[in-house]
Formats: structure tokens, C-alpha cells, sequence
């Protein structure tokens, strides 16, 4: 690290800006030919154009003129061209020095009859149809806090709502994934109790949930439609009865002393930057290692967000069936945009381009960082129920509450989300912990931030060092504390399944 720029490998032809470069500030052997943004890439050599531009030792576009040393380099003079990388499977594989059961770290879960632990005790209120969202809001706006305070144990009751469920196919793609999160949140070790509401005429029957999984109905779990019930009035009443019957049975609950093998983090990213690569990303990595490490798992998604980076990961795959499952999913994502006219570098956003990311390439690369250096030891659908323990990735948008909505579904009972512009969101019923990429946005968004892994940069800490303060606050929530986004109430408006196929 220079005093004015950051160099991440040698084999880079790019380095970045450590602040606002003023022209001329020195960097390295050249001089900056104009005005830096800070965080932003500078040309390190001449760069002629078509050559790749090359950061963390890896392609992150082509120049699509010629580049002098010192210059800016940016969406003005970078161009993206699609991936075509020839695969290799488990030829990185580097073992997980895994710590003793009996001297594995604890934390204060709850444990489920059926073995799950849970991070929270929350009632949850899902809807089968947009339809039925005011009436499951009516239901859960019913329990304040004052009426919560009588069950300490409770931490909410919570209406899970979103704009879909019918106008779809009855099978497929899209079908299956909705299914697949109804029934991921209704088992969810967060969730004590459940209750469903539909309005009876959609698409996504809540009697077929039931039958296709198995699932009975009884003093924790109810379901009911307002057309069978006699209309809205009604099924808030007969809703609001229901969810106060389960309240005091979800307060049985007690918190107890459970494994750090139970937990399972949700790794997101949004609102990136140049940072989120250097800093929260890898910081985050390294406490993913040691939950593994735990015997606990880490889930990767935002399939988008690994494109020019999955063969990092392919080659950290056990064996070749769980690295070829990465390549399809790449595979079906380069068809599935195509074939609705879009392209898999429309990611970047706006706000990741002002940040200093460029193209997604460069983006896939720093928010792989957030899978650590463990073996890839299985590849999941949206939503599909996660069974293996260790790292794990699991397909999704880049769109970040559909692809947390996925990764709850799946199993998460916690989320960790490294984010450099700022972001103010939070994901019920899964406690959320906001990691900031730089010190600068921290300290401008402290309300909203748990951890500042921008010290690597402004004050010298390690990766290691972030990265351990991170997994000990991952066990602190987990075992009941409150992160700043529980603490703003946020939460309730997360819940966004992926919405796949035609809307008719």
C-alpha cells in the first residue's frame, strides 16, 4: 500500500485511489493525469486498447481505447465481453482445520422439536397471494409491543406479504420457487408459529403446500382464505384470535446453550464499492472460514454477482457433480438474460459505478471474497432447503431482497451484508448485521452500521482482525443481542420471492 494508492497483486495493470487525487499526485512510477475519485482505478502502465484491464490478478474488462499511465479508468474506457473460462474443478481445494466439538464456541439459540435452532422466536403470518396482504397486515399491526410485552420470549409477529401468487403458471420454474419459500419460511427454526392466508382462488393453493410437504395443521400452525371465511372483517378477527391462541404457546420457548454448528449466515452484499473487495468482503470471508470451521455454514448467492468469478469457486468445489452445477447455473443465467434482452453487466448499479466498480466482472470478484477460502461443498435452487454444513452457494438474483429471501428460506437463521454506499434494510425474521466497507460512510451512517471494516484501510487492522470481530458479533446476535437494523424496527417489507417466468 503506497500513500496514495493501494495495489492488490502484482500482476495488475490498474491500482486504486486511497483518496481524492488531486492531477499530478503521485502513484507509483507515473503521475495521475487528471482528477481521482477516491476509490477509483488508476492506469499503473500504459494499457493499449483491447488488452485486458487486470485487478486482483484477474480480468475485469478491456480497454476500449488506449489508456496512459496515470489515467482515470473507468466506464469511459473500459468495455465488458462476455466470460469464457475452461473450468476446473477442485484444484484449490484447501482443507478446513475444523475445532473440536468440545471446544467448539456456543451461542443462545432456540431449539425446535425437530432438532432446528433458531436466532429468534417470532409468529409468522404468510400470504399464498398479494390478495390476502392487507389482511395479514391487519393481523400482525393487532400485536404491538404492548400487547408482545405479556411474552417476553416472543420477538414479534411478523406479516410476510408480496405482490405474487397468482396471474402464474401452476407449475414450473417460478411456481416451484414460491412453493419452495411459503414452505422455507413455515419451517423456519426462526419461526414458532405460523399462520397462512390466502384468499381461496389463486393459483398458489395453500392446500397444495400443505399436501405436497407433508404439513399438518395444529396449535402452531393455521391457514384459512377469506372468500371460505366471509370476507376481510372477518378473517382479521378470526386471524387475530388465532395468532394470540399461539402466543402463549411460542413463549414456552427458552433460549438455551447451542452449538455454533447450528448457525447458518446468509453472505449478501448491496450497495457496493471499490471497497467492498478490499475490506468487508474478505473480512467477511475470514469469519465465514471460522464459522465452517465451527461446523456451522456460510451461503453464498446472487448468481449475477460470482459471473466472472465462478471459476474461482468451480475450482474450490469438492468434486466435479458440485462444480458442474456452478457452470449450469451460469449457463442458465446467460439464456435467461438473453432471452429478455438484458445482459449480464447491467449490474453494476449507478450508485456501484459513482463507488468506483466498473463492470460486474470486477464486482463478481470482490463479492466472491465474501466466500472465504473453504471448499465448495454443495450448490442449492432458490429457496431449496440447504443440507449440507460447511460452504455453500445458493442461486438467486443480485437483487438483494429477493436473494435474501431465498437464502431465509433456505435455512439462514442470520445475515451478514457488507455494503459501501450505505443500506438501510433489514430481513425478518432473520437478524441482520450491516458491515461497512469504509470509515468515511461508517461514521455517516453509524445508526445503521454494526461493523467498520473500513479500519483495514484508515487505521492498518488486519483482515483477520475485522474478520474475527465480525463472526464474535455474528454470536452475540445470534444469541439475542440486537443489531442496528433490528433496533430501527426494520424488516417488514423485505420479504421479496424471486418472481420467475411470465405474469398473466
Amino acid at each position: 500500500m503506497a500513500s496514495n494508492t493501494v495495489r492488490l497483486d502484482p500482476a495488475d495493470n490498474v491500482v486504486t485511489a486511497l483518496r481524492n487525487l488531486e492531477a499530478g499526485a503521485p502513484v507509483e512510477e507515473t503521475a495521475t493525469l487528471a482528477l481521482i475519485p477516491r476509490g477509483h482505478k488508476i492506469a499503473s502502465r500504459a494499457i493499449p486498447a483491447g488488452e485486458k484491464v487486470v485487478k486482483y490478478a484477474q480480468i475485469i474488462g478491456y480497454a476500449s481505447r488506449d489508456i496512459a499511465p496515470g489515467e482515470h479508468v473507468h466506464v469511459h474506457n473500459i468495455e465488458f465481453r462476455n466470460t469464457a473460462h475452461d473450468y476446473q474443478f477442485s484444484t484449490d481445494l484447501r482443507p478446513v482445520a475444523m475445532v473440536e466439538p468440545e471446544k467448539r464456541d456456543t451461542f443462545m439459540g432456540y431449539r425446535r422439536r425437530n432438532g432446528a435452532v433458531g436466532t429468534r422466536n417470532t409468529i409468522a403470518i404468510l400470504t399464498s397471494v398479494n390478495c390476502s396482504a392487507t389482511a395479514a397486515r391487519k393481523i400482525a399491526a393487532h400485536f404491538t409491543p404492548e400487547v408482545l410485552s405479556a411474552y417476553p420470549n416472543v420477538d414479534g409477529v411478523t406479516a410476510f406479504v408480496h405482490g405474487t401468487g397468482c396471474g402464474m403458471a401452476s407449475d414450473g420454474e417460478g411456481f416451484d420457487a414460491l412453493q419452495r419459500v411459503m414452505w422455507g419460511y413455515a419451517r423456519h427454526p426462526n419461526v414458532a408459529g405460523v399462520l397462512m392466508v390466502g384468499l381461496g382462488c389463486e393459483v398458489n393453493q395453500i392446500d397444495w403446500l400443505l399436501e405436497a410437504n407433508g404439513i399438518e395443521k395444529g396449535p402452531l400452525f393455521h391457514a384459512m382464505n377469506i372468500q371460505d371465511v366471509a370476507g376481510l372483517r372477518r378473517t382479521v378477527e378470526v386471524g387475530i384470535e388465532r395468532v394470540a391462541a399461539m402466543l402463549p404457546l411460542a413463549n414456552e420457548f427458552r433460549r438455551e446453550p447451542c452449538p455454533a454448528s447450528e448457525i447458518m449466515v446468509g453472505l449478501q452484499c448491496g450497495g457496493s464499492d471499490a471497497w467492498s473487495g478490499i475490506t468487508a468482503n474478505p473480512a467477511l470471508g475470514y469469519a465465514c472460514d471460522l464459522l465452517v470451521a465451527q461446523g456451522g455454514t456460510g451461503v453464498l448467492s446472487e448468481t449475477p454477482e460470482i459471473y466472472g468469478a465462478e471459476h474461482l469457486l468451480t475450482r474450490r468445489a469438492v468434486d466435479g457433480k458440485v462444480g458442474q452445477k456452478l457452470v449450469k447455473l451460469i449457463d442458465w443465467w446467460e439464456d435467461y438474460t438473453a432471452r429478455n434482452k438484458g445482459s449480464m453487466d447491467n449490474n453494476p448499479s449507478p450508485g456501484n459505478k459513482k463507488g468506483g466498480l466498473t463492470t460486474i466482472l470486477e464486482k463478481s470478484l470482490g463479492a466472491a471474497a465474501k466466500g472465504g477460502t473453504s471448499p465448495l461443498v454443495g450448490v442449492y435452487k432458490y429457496g431449496e432447503p440447504i443440507r449440507s454444513r460447511g460452504f455453500v452457494f445458493m442461486d438467486s438474483p443480485g437483487y438483494d431482497p429477493a436473494s435474501v429471501t431465498g437464502q431465509i428460506a433456505s435455512g439462514c437463521n442470520m445475515i451478514a451484508f457488507t455494503t459501501g454506499r450505505g443500506s438501510a434494510s433489514g430481513y425478518k425474521p432473520a437478524p441482520s448485521i450491516k458491515i461497512a466497507t469504509n470509515t468515511e460512510m461508517y461514521r455517516r451512517m453509524t445508526e445503521d452500521m454494526d461493523v467498520d471494516s473500513g479500519r483495514i484501510v484508515s487505521e492498518g487492522i488486519t483482515i483477520e482482525q475485522s474478520g474475527r470481530e465480525i463472526y464474535d458479533l455474528i454470536l452475540r446476535v445470534a444469541s439475542g443481542e440486537q443489531s442496528k437494523s433490528e433496533a430501527q424496527g426494520l424488516g417488514d417489507y423485505e420479504f421479496v420471492p424471486w418472481q420467475i417466468g411470465a405474469t398473466m
